[in-house]
């Protein structure tokens, strides 16, 4: 068994100054001295070394001490305790200057981790998402309030469950994230589950989080409904106005005695007014129709490049340049990818015509999906804003249902449309991409109309 410590630096000092006691009590003894001198000699000598021995002992055991209750302080999470006689001028105070530092140092980290788990506490505790956290073996650990509102109890008594046979079992199985409809004992509706794995205690976990979507459907209809009554409601007044003046105008013509001459003549083009702005009225009404009620794709086999050969052969106003790309085969309705690329074409057509340049078209794969490029020469894209608003339009003459219906037919595909400014140069480019495997528009896009 090893000795300890202390034993070990008192026998090495004892060891140390063992010849020089021993040959001073021989000479005290060989040299003729009295009795008394040579037992008080003796003793004297024995006595420094053993005092000696014992204070190198003391002077090697007590920093260790020192260091080690400072140590054991520092594990237990009492960063007050700091050692005295620090110093850089030797290696004792340097070893001591380190551990104070080292106290410092996960004081400070402490600190900032009580800080940041405060916050996250707080945070997590205030969010309007429940969150919940479960084992190994199932068990919830933890729930925030909206969670405990969720589920109609208190933390106390929901911490500890098994979540096999709750409300929440379905949430832990199948994919994520995904959108689950549910009812809980505090709520139901639309949820969006989101789960994630991790680790506590080298034991893994499982983190659920389940946001209420209801809210959001609900500020998404009532956003849907305002720009429906603007829409509408400028149409509509766009047409009545006008109807309204002319009604007036027509009745005080009947009204006045005598009438005019040419009474019958203002009152045909007043007649005449009223019906083209009830036409006008008419023809946007089925413009919207038209949009609302796109109908879902009928997917077949359509060639990329006659298709978009096929669409160029129409363009007009604008020397467009065909540039061939691979030979591609997508998955779609053939009539509405039709649809969709003579707007984009048109549009770009009008926007060259209007500083005397050209189109450029082209396609490319990426990945999956196909790339359909348009390039035009004008004045490129100065409303970005209002790029997709229904019936928003700077062309006179224009419906402005063009690039939302080419829009919706893309997104119905599973697709998409982008518009944007040339990067170096004058122009803007559209980009329509597509799937090739025909992949259709998850519930909740466009396809149910363009008010999304």
């Amino acid at each position: 068994m090893t000795a300890p410590h202390e034993l070990r630096v008192l026998r090495t000092a004892l060891l140390g100054g063992l010849p020089a006691v021993v040959a001073t009590v021989i000479i005290a003894f060989a040299e003729g001295y009295s009795a008394k001198v040579q037992w008080t000699l003796a003793i004297v000598t024995v006595g420094a070394w053993l005092v000696a021995a014992f204070a190198l002992r003391e002077q090697v055991v007590r920093p260790l001490n020192v260091l080690s209750n400072l140590l054991a302080a520092l594990r237990t999470g009492d960063y007050t305790i700091r050692a005295r006689g620090a110093s850089h001028g030797d290696a004792l105070g340097l070893a001591l200057v380190e551990v104070n530092a080292l106290g410092t140092t996960l004081r400070e980290q402490r600190l900032g981790a009580i800080e940041a788990t405060n916050l996250l506490r707080t945070v997590i505790a205030e969010i309007d998402v429940a969150v919940f956290a479960f084992d190994e073996e199932g068990r919830l650990r933890l729930v925030n309030r909206a969670g405990e509102r969720l589920l109609g109890a208190p933390s106390e008594r929901l911490l500890g469950t098994p979540a096999a046979g709750s409300a929440l079992e379905p949430c832990l199985m199948g994919e994520a994230p995904r959108t689950l409809e549910a009812s809980f004992s505090g709520a139901m509706g639309r949820w969006e589950v989101r789960r994630q794995s991790f680790r506590l205690g080298g034991r893994p976990h499982t983190l659920l989080v389940l946001s209420d979507l209801r809210r959001a459907l609900r500020e998404e209809e009532r956003l849907a409904w305002q720009r429906l009554v603007r829409v509408l409601g400028h149409e509509i007044n766009n047409s009545l106005a006008p109807i309204r003046s002319i009604a007036g105008s027509l009745e005080r013509i009947l009204d006045r005695e005598p009438r005019a001459e040419d009474w019958e003549t203002d009152l045909r083009g007043g007649l005449g007014i009223v019906a083209s702005r009830a036409e006008a009225l008419q023809r946007f009404m089925t413009s919207y129709a038209r949009l609302a009620r796109l109908p879902p794709p009928r997917f077949g086999e359509v060639d990329v490049g006659a298709w978009i050969r096929r669409n160029v052969a129409l363009v007009e106003g604008a020397p467009v340049t065909f540039e061939p790309g691979p030979e591609l085969v997508l998955s779609a309705d053939g009539d509405q990818l039709d649809q969709a690329l003579i707007n984009l074409l048109k549009n770009a057509a009008d926007a060259a015509r209007e500083t005397g340049g050209g189109v450029g078209v082209s396609w490319r794969r990426l990945g999956a999906d196909v790339e359909v490029l348009i390039d035009d020469d004008g004045p490129g894209i100065s409303e970005t804003a209002n790029l997709f608003v229904p019936f928003f339009t700077t062309k006179p003459g224009g419906s402005g249902i063009g690039l939302v219906l080419s829009r919706q037919i893309a997104e119905q595909h599973g697709g998409t449309l982008a518009l944007e400014n040339r990067a170096g140069i004058r122009g803007c480019r559209a980009r329509l991409t597509l799937p090739m495997s025909g992949r259709l528009a998850r519930p909740g896009r466009s396809s149910e109309g363009p008010l999304e």
